[in-house]
């Protein structure tokens, strides 16, 4: 088949348009109609997951190509996208340089420091002089290293000793040498770091690469603030999934199959129905009060509502602080104390508003009989109190799950909201029993 015409040939723009809307085969139909020099432009801007839809699309020669312009992380992380059966035959693409580095770099757990590094990075010896190291940095351009934005000094055993800049390298006298102009204090992370650790480092000391040592200082790689971007920005995008009652998804929206999207969304809303039905046994608990009175059924959704808002706002204000490495762990007593005073006064809020619509509504449609002082009572405490408990609740959450060993982004608000729910219905009966004693009840 011909090329088409150069005027109506498609370009990385008009395809990076449609992008997010086609299928794995109608990206790679596309892909195959730019120009050589625009899809190698395009490739790499690419996801691993789009690099990998490509290369899988691609015809056996072609696949080699596009893996061989790879860096050895970029292809570990092109790897991790594909299953089992397709791995191998891609990690036999690779030079042999190349594949042993990134099967070193699989061997690490992705969201770890050791498995976003880069394994080629600029290094000098400390008793080479600044000519000679300039001459040896040009030797390792050559070779594909990562973002050269700092130059690590290392001994014969491959220990951090100390690190420069360009700048300082090229501004100093050429007979100096390296030990004389090093930097000895290196901030670096350990091989097994977590993500979200590096993330924070990069943010509070706005660097462009991190070397990377393992528990004897041996440095095993380098990580670059875009690396660093994206790992972030995934994590970022599983906690809001997992804050919404998702299981968090490993695609793009729209390339979630619909049997894969009801697997990642019936769980969760299976566990919040049958948690829900707790909801349905305290109602039929209090059935007697509610059909002596009535107007009590009328405010239960204003009550459980204020609750599990509360409650949700708590806990997704104190997830999005340990993600940020705010909180930690030992805190739970600031946060418990802080969130005492703050659900109190929201309470307070909304009693002082839910009073007023009551005395408002009876003072207009007469609707609440003659009791209704004492039912507008019994709502505002009851809010004070239901929205004080989901505040409470919704706060410790969080600090629960990590105590135990799991992720606090699964406090998911529907989550609290369907905790809160239950012992809402129990605080509103219970306080209504009181205070309409001996009118309605």
């Amino acid at each position: 088949m011909s090329p088409p015409p150069a005027e109506s040939r498609l370009t990385p723009d008009d395809l990076r348009e449609v992008w997010p809307v086609l299928t794995s085969e109608e990206r790679v139909e596309a892909f195959s109609h730019l120009d050589r020099y625009s899809a190698q432009e395009f490739f790499f801007t690419l996801s691993a997951r789009g690099k990998s839809i490509i290369i899988l699309g691609s015809p056996e020669g072609e696949r080699r190509l596009w893996m061989r312009l790879l860096a050895p992380d970029d292809a570990a992380d092109v790897i991790q996208e594909t299953d089992d059966e397709a791995r191998s035959g891609l990690i036999d693409l690779l030079d042999e340089t190349t594949r042993k580095e990134v099967k070193a770099l699989l061997a690490y757990k992705e969201d770890v420091a050791g498995g976003l590094m880069s394994p080629r990075f600029s290094r000098v010896r400390p008793d080479l002089t600044v000519d000679e190291a300039i001459s040896y940095l040009r030797l390792q351009a050559r070779d594909g290293i990562e973002g050269i934005y700092y130059v690590y000094v290392l001994d014969v055993e491959q220990r951090l000793l100390g690190v420069l800049s360009f700048r300082d390298l090229f501004k100093s006298a050429p007979e100096k040498r390296v030990r004389e102009i090093m930097q000895p204090e290196v901030l670096a992370v350990t091989e097994d770091q977590d993500q979200e650790e590096v993330g924070r480092l990069f943010a509070r000391h706005k660097y462009l690469a991190l070397p990377v040592v393992d528990g004897e200082r041996r440095m095993k790689g380098v990580i670059t603030a875009d690396d660093i971007l994206q790992a972030v920005q995934e994590e970022a995008t599983e906690d809001i999934h997992k804050l919404g009652g998702v299981e968090a998804l490993d695609r793009p929206y729209l390339q979630v199959g619909f049997l894969a999207m009801l697997k990642k969304r019936a769980g969760w809303l299976a566990a919040l129905f049958i948690g829900e039905m707790l909801t349905a046994s305290a109602m039929a608990h209090y059935e007697e009060e509610i059909a002596r009175a009535v107007v009590l059924a009328l405010f239960v959704p204003l009550i459980i509502s204020s609750g599990g808002n509360s409650g949700s706002q708590a806990a997704t204000l104190v997830i999005r602080a340990m993600a940020l490495g705010e909180l930690r762990l030992r805190d739970w007593w600031r946060i418990v104390r802080r969130e005492i005073a703050v659900g109190f006064s929201l309470g307070l809020l909304l009693a002082v508003i839910g009073l007023a619509r009551i005395l408002a509504w009876h003072g207009l449609f007469d609707m609440y009989g003659e009791h209704y002082l004492l039912v507008a009572t019994s709502v505002a405490a009851s809010l004070v109190g239901v929205v004080l408990w989901g505040t409470i609740a919704g706060s410790m959450l969080p600090f629960m799950l990590r105590a135990l060993g799991f992720d606090p982004a699964s406090a998911s608000t529907p989550l609290v909201a369907t905790l809160v729910d239950v012992s809402g219905i129990v605080i509103y009966f219970s306080v209504s029993a009181v205070v309409l004693r001996g009118a309605l009840l």
